[in-house]
């Protein structure tokens, strides 16, 4: 069965129809990222995206818009399992840096190709028009970020 709510939504504004479509796409992408079969918590998952590069702890509690203790359980797990490790920071002897091994670069690219399979196949866009989504996307995420994290994000 399906839903087909096309003409009444093509007759709301364009405020409401860009919040429909943000709303169905979240959903469609959190159900889709839920029937992964990977052995990693959706923190976990988040935390290797994020270390794109060695990162201290709390530069990257900041970046996942999350406290230090939540990073410190996640970067625990990750490094139990081999996808992570601590190491000094040469800049600040005192301090430890995050960085990704071998595996956790492995699985941080993997991660990252089925996102973006996923995003394609949720979203129906092609590279120009996602280019253009994520553009649009990023000024809403700084303007939110901007003007208050809400609670949603924090978790």
């Amino acid at each position: 069965m399906t839903f087909d709510d096309s003409a009444l939504v093509k007759r709301l504004s364009p405020e409401m129809q860009a919040m429909m479509g943000v709303y169905a796409l979240y959903w469609k992408l959190e159900e889709s990222f839920n029937s992964l079969e990977i052995e990693l918590t959706h923190q976990e998952c988040h935390m290797l995206i994020k270390l794109d590069q060695p990162k201290r702890m709390g530069v990257l509690a900041t970046d996942m818009l999350t406290v230090p203790s939540t990073i410190t359980s996640t970067a625990d797990a990750l490094e139990a399992s081999g996808y992570l490790s601590r190491q000094r920071d040469p800049e600040d002897r005192r301090a430890w840096l995050l960085v990704l091994t071998d595996k956790g670069l492995e699985m941080r690219q993997a991660l990252v190709a089925e996102a973006g399979a996923l995003f394609h196949r949720a979203s129906g866009l092609d590279a120009d028009e996602t280019a253009e989504f994520a553009r649009l996307a990023r000024k809403i995420r700084e303007n939110i970020l901007k003007t208050g994290i809400p609670e949603g994000l924090k978790k």
